[in-house]
């Protein structure tokens, strides 16, 4: 078997530094439409990396960093800085409050989860009937949102009010190989572009987007694209791990993408057909650099790619995601090695790319 040659030294790596930042992000509530926790910080740790920053009207923070080549690439990489979560809806009096997701929350697994509510975190519970209640039958079907309750307790009603968002009070931790938090789709592709910022490629003009609002209709990702106008784009997202062994007590044959293989390319989702030439790229990166990847199976699902490639006159588009168990729930697993080579993956694809690389056949 031929040894995988080690990665060139400017490779960037995942270290204490870099987890700190995952930890800060997956930790902080930014449920779509009140990204501010998460912006903040991005801004704090971009500040002196870019050559222009702004905010956007939509709350997107836009970053520029210039080439030092000439009639260089301008390419776009994306990463959505919302959560899925709960908006506060009607106030039921003595600490309970009705809510209403926002995005797409699986409500089988709501009951009994502990959330944070409002600008001050209030503490809180989902609370539904206890099971010594519960009638003959009622437990065979989930139960639906509209029963549940956030239960903040009588000293905390006075804090949280109707608009408030909501999300879940997981707190990030890392168990050996293992990263486990609330909100990894997409704090992951955050942190990725956070790092690519801070190691950017003299090669290309790099458009950093870190956008809102993708959990609910891919929202601040067009209006980056439009405002960035790239000659590509790679959004760097999360993508559900498809991967569990047993799966309706079949052997399980059918995947997404695994843990532990790397990097997803994506080749189509529900609403992008990735550019080929983009694929083809990433793959020929990873295979000349011995850098694992996947390819992510065609199936449902998306990323901001979907908005990005049908801006103006349209742009040519791929998304590589870490693979990650149970989206949109209160706690996602990820591994470290499958995130630090999708930073290496991406990082050596844009150092590789060259303006011929558009003049290609699709």
């Amino acid at each position: 078997m031929t040894a995988t040659p080690p990665l060139p030294p400017e490779t960037p790596r995942i270290g204490v530094e870099q987890m700190a930042l995952l930890e800060k992000l997956s930790n902080a509530c930014a449920v779509s439409g009140d990204e501010r926790q998460v912006r903040r910080i991005v801004l704090a740790e971009i500040k002196g990396h870019a050559d222009e920053v702004k905010v956007d009207a939509l709350g997107n923070v836009l970053a520029v960093k210039k080439a030092k080549a000439p009639n260089a690439l301008r390419v776009m990489l994306d990463a959505h800085m919302d959560e899925v979560g709960f908006m506060i809806v009607e106030d039921d009096k003595d600490g309970l409050f009705e809510f209403q997701p926002v995005g797409g929350i699986d409500a089988r697994t709501l009951p009994g989860k502990t959330v944070l509510v409002g600008k001050e975190n209030v503490p809180g519970v989902i609370g539904a009937k206890p099971i010594h209640l519960t009638e003959a039958g009622e437990t065979e079907n989930k139960i639906p949102i509209e029963s549940l309750r956030i239960d903040v307790g009588l000293n905390g009603g006075g804090k949280v009010k109707v608009g408030d968002r909501a999300t879940f009070a997981t707190r990030f931790r890392q168990v050996g190989p293992s990263l486990f938090g609330k909100a990894l789709d997409d704090r992951l592709g955050v942190a990725t572009l956070i790092e690519l910022l801070k190691h950017a490629p003299e090669n290309v003009e790099l458009l950093a987007a870190f956008s809102v609002q993708e959990e609910i209709g891919l929202r601040g990702a067009r209006v980056a694209a439009y405002g960035f106008n790239p000659d590509l784009a790679i959004a760097v997202d999360s993508t559900p791990a498809f991967d569990l062994p047993v799966w309706e007590e079949t052997e399980n044959s059918v995947y997404n993408t695994r843990l532990g293989g790397g990097p997803a390319i994506y080749i189509a989702d529900s609403g992008t057909l990735s550019d080929p030439r983009l694929i083809r790229h990433l793959a020929q990166t990873g295979e000349a650099l011995g850098i694992p990847f996947q390819f992510r199976q065609p199936g449902g699902g998306g990323t901001d790619a979907g908005a990005i490639h049908r801006v103006r006159a349209g742009v040519p588009s791929v998304s590589v995601s870490v693979p990650g168990r149970y989206a949109h729930t209160a706690q996602m697993v990820a591994r470290t090695a499958d995130w630090e080579n999708t930073l290496a993956l991406v990082y050596h694809a844009l150092a590789r790319l060259e303006r011929g690389l558009l003049a290609l056949e699709r």
